[in-house]
């Protein structure tokens, strides 16, 4: 990486949109918690704070160690950031008589400094704050203002810092991805040549050089981030690379045999371990949802270990892990309350004594797809909708067994194709049938049924954090709901899911 921009995490929701915003301008950047960061080098091209939960004037708000920084990289304080930049240095914060939240217009701009040019008269931002800035430090002028906030905007006369009090980074501010360019190019002349393709030429580069003439094992899932990752091992390494794809007999329907060949076609080393019996089997009488996730877990360990145990002279063990999950192990506020166990491998290098390697461990979900399609891996790959770790496993709830797995993946199979059929999977992010513990009454012809109930879930989203139902046709959803009910013997009754995260979380389990 020969550039890039530090983020300084101050506990903010949009700190991640942030990072996104600044490599939709193609610059690298690196998110760290404000009180624990690299010391700046000659890479490291300006510095972003970010916004916070925190007032400024409270007893424990977060202080950032700023001597390396302030005045000598330019530096961007966002709401919280840029009042702490004056509430620190010589300027006043006080509360505001009312929360300043939603969308405002900048009916002062001073159009020709560099932060702020090319932005159209009364542009629309978006504020988010309890206080306010009473006063500017010395040698501050104010370049941005609203009809209720004096100081929208402002800059240092002597040095390269600024600060704006509304959020340029989420789409309600509709010219903040110009401020952000104007940021990066203007004043931190930041060349702008971070793209898919650099990523992968630096990055196949990089692994050869780490992994040398060592042996490597992956687990692949079937996923976008796993396949990522093994082609771009590939492209270093060659048949070196050992790929294990392994059945847990949770899988949609003839997905095994599908992905396994897929695989091949794409020119990879994979082993296909069908070890459904035993994952199935030890899922018998477990209904809670973690007990389920672990046993899932423990058998994917234990299965793994013993076919990477039959490869001769592994070293490493390579994983999809992608930059959310960096961000989250080191986040400003400590790991999040779990909600969930995620389904990995982790345990496995204690267990196994193997080196990690992580080659999308930079990436946001959606920069992998675009370093797949620069590697120009198979769009039916990129644009797979992300399937959980557990499979069906959370799909089914309550207790699990064979006869459930086949209408779960019957219906999930008829969903799914529909999706395709009517030109909505792709502007979907993810979806699948859910087999509920309870069962209704119905008719079919003459006779009375007592059958299973489906939930169809269906969400648009970014990169999952937050996700909204989606808004499928009622006559798609007419059609799946029939077919579903007539083909698949057992299910008499199919409803929607049209909750959103948050509150609801997109598996049911």
């Amino acid at each position: 990486m020969n550039e890039k921009i530090y983020i300084l995490d101050f506990g903010s929701q949009y700190t991640q949109l942030i990072a996104r915003k600044v490599r939709e301008n193609n610059v690298y950047c690196e998110i760290y918690p404000f009180s624990h960061y690299p010391e700046p080098d000659e890479t490291v091209k300006g510095v972003i704070l970010s916004g916070s939960p925190f007032s400024v004037r409270d007893e424990h708000a977060p202080i950032p160690e700023l001597e390396g920084i302030k005045g000598k990289y330019p530096l961007l304080g966002i709401c919280y950031g840029a009042q702490y930049l004056s509430h620190y240095f010589g300027g006043e914060v006080k509360e505001s008589d009312s929360r300043e939240y939603g969308r405002a217009r900048l009916s002062f701009i001073e159009s020709k400094h560099p932060l702020l040019k090319n932005l159209k008269p009364n542009t629309q931002v978006w504020m988010s704050h309890g206080d306010t800035i009473n006063s500017l430090p010395p040698d501050c002028e104010i370049i941005a203002s609203t009809d209720d906030v004096e100081v929208g905007a402002y800059a240092l006369t002597k040095e390269s810092t600024f600060g704006l009090q509304f959020h340029p980074e989420v789409y309600h501010t509709t010219e903040g991805k110009t401020i952000l360019h104007n940021f990066l190019k203007d004043i931190c002349s930041c060349a702008m040549d971070w793209t898919p393709e650099t990523f992968v030429e630096t990055t196949v580069n990089e692994l050869k050089q780490k992994l040398g003439d060592d042996t490597v094992v992956l687990g692949l899932s079937g996923g976008v981030d796993s396949t990522v990752a093994s082609i771009l091992l590939h492209r270093a390494i060659g048949p070196r690379l050992t790929c294990i794809f392994v059945d847990n007999g949770l899988l949609r329907k003839s997905e095994f045999s599908q992905v396994l060949e897929s695989y091949k076609e794409l020119g990879l080393n994979v082993i296909g371990v069908d070890a459904s019996d035993k994952f199935i089997d030890d899922l018998e009488g477990i209904s809670d949802p973690e007990a389920k996730r672990k046993s899932i877990g423990k058998n994917f360990i234990e299965v793994f270990d013993q076919e990477a145990k039959k490869l001769e002279n592994v070293k490493w063990l390579a994983q999809g892990t992608i930059y959310p999950d960096v961000i989250e192990s080191v986040s400003v506020n400590g790991p999040s309350v779990t909600i969930k166990s995620h389904h990995n491998v982790g345990g496995l290098p204690d267990k196994m004594h193997l080196q990690v390697v992580e080659p999308l461990r930079l990436l946001f979900k959606d920069e992998v797809r675009r370093v797949g399609k620069a590697l120009k891996i198979p769009s039916s790959f990129l644009k797979r909708h992300p399937f959980p770790g557990p499979g069906l496993g959370i799909r089914i709830l309550g207790e699990i067994n064979r006869e459930k797995i086949r209408l779960v993946q019957e219906a999930d199979d008829i969903y799914i194709k529909a999706l395709h059929r009517f030109g909505l999977y792709d502007k979907i992010w993810q979806a699948g049938a859910i087999l509920l513990p309870v069962q209704s009454v119905g008719v079919m012809g003459d006779e009375r049924t007592y059958e299973y109930v489906v939930a169809l879930r269906a969400v648009t989203s970014t990169d999952g954090m937050t996700a909204d139902w989606g808004h499928l046709p009622h006559e798609v959803l007419s059609q799946i709901s029939n077919d579903i009910i007539n083909k698949v013997r057992g299910i008499n009754r199919v409803v929607y899911d049209i909750s959103s995260k948050p509150p609801a979380t997109i598996e049911w389990e």
